[in-house]
């Protein structure tokens, strides 16, 4: 039974390296334990502080709460390893006594200590699978520490994109594009819709590779994409109907990005099936904006 805590540590410290790797190396997935905790504040926030206040900071309270998580289950993981070979398997510096250094707590401390590469010598493992074990924790420390980091540095920039997006077609809703694309005779208009398509398609694809920016709401309404999808969806109904023959074939262009971006945020974040308009409305309120679908006199065309 001695060998079965220490069995217990290395099986958590393995899943927790399984929910790093699944959260920042794989293409197109996410770690079980991450999703729950990120899944978990989002609706907590929600729930405490309405759609709009609290909701605001659920996005960043989840990173540091799965970091912490991945940090506090490598940390527990190592304790339970050395915890039952304390104190016969290590050697004290001088002023301590082994007998008084066998419960939890030490064990606790010296994993970490060597989790944050501290390495500060008063108790150090003798047996030998011991002393491989504690330079492994060691680097996966330090490993942690830098997958963090990178983490973090990686969903920004994925949250400028959509943020930029948003922004990009609350400008043009305001300047009134809708209205001069009914009577558009000129190129540029397929032009605007080809890149709207295309930077709905980066936003599908940074969900898609950093699911975790989901649960990022934005504070300023102009760049919030649930809140200005909507106004895209409007445009790609316009567009389908012109007489324009690069116009329709752009404006079908952007109905089928919005497709795949809707079908991605109802299967994955919102657990719905339906239409274009269904999910962007389901989308807004779960952020709290308002997915004001008919905006303009003109009834959308049908995109999904």
């Amino acid at each position: 039974m001695t060998f079965l805590p220490s069995l217990l540590g290395g099986a958590l410290v393995a899943l927790i390296l399984r929910d790093i790797f699944h959260t920042l190396f794989h293409p197109a997935g996410q770690g079980g334990l991450s999703r729950l905790i990120l899944v978990g504040t989002w609706r907590t926030a929600r729930r405490l502080g309405g759609p709009r206040r609290l909701a605001e900071l659920a996005g960043p309270l989840g990173l540091v709460a799965v970091i912490a998580a991945w940090f506090g289950g490598v940390v527990l993981g190592g304790a339970l390893v050395y915890w039952p070979h304390m104190p016969d398997a290590f050697s004290y510096a001088a002023g301590l006594r082994p007998a008084a250094r066998d419960d939890f707590l030490d064990a606790v401390y010296l994993s970490l200590t060597t989790t944050t590469t501290l390495g500060f010598g008063d108790i150090v493992p003798t047996a030998g699978w011991l002393r491989a074990a504690a330079p492994l924790q060691a680097m996966i420390g330090f490993t942690l520490l830098t997958a963090a980091v990178s983490w973090v540095l990686q969903v920004y920039p994925a949250l400028n994109r959509r943020r930029t997006l948003a922004t990009r077609l609350t400008a043009l809703e305001r300047s009134g594009v809708h209205d001069a694309l009914r009577d558009a005779d000129s190129p540029v208009a397929a032009l605007l819709l080809q890149e709207l398509a295309g930077r709905v398609a980066q936003a599908r694809v940074d969900l898609t590779q950093y699911a975790e920016t989901y649960y990022f709401r934005a504070e300023d309404p102009r760049s919030s994409l649930p809140a200005a999808l909507p106004y895209a969806l409007d445009l790609a109904g316009i567009g389908e109907r012109s007489q324009r023959g690069d116009l329709r074939w752009a404006a079908a262009t952007l109905a089928c990005a919005l497709a795949d971006l809707t079908e991605l945020v109802g299967r994955q974040f919102l657990g719905i099936e339906g239409s274009v308009e269904e999910v962007l409305a389901a989308y807004a309120a779960d952020h709290g904006e308002s997915a004001l679908l008919e905006r303009h006199s003109d009834e959308p065309g049908d995109v999904g």
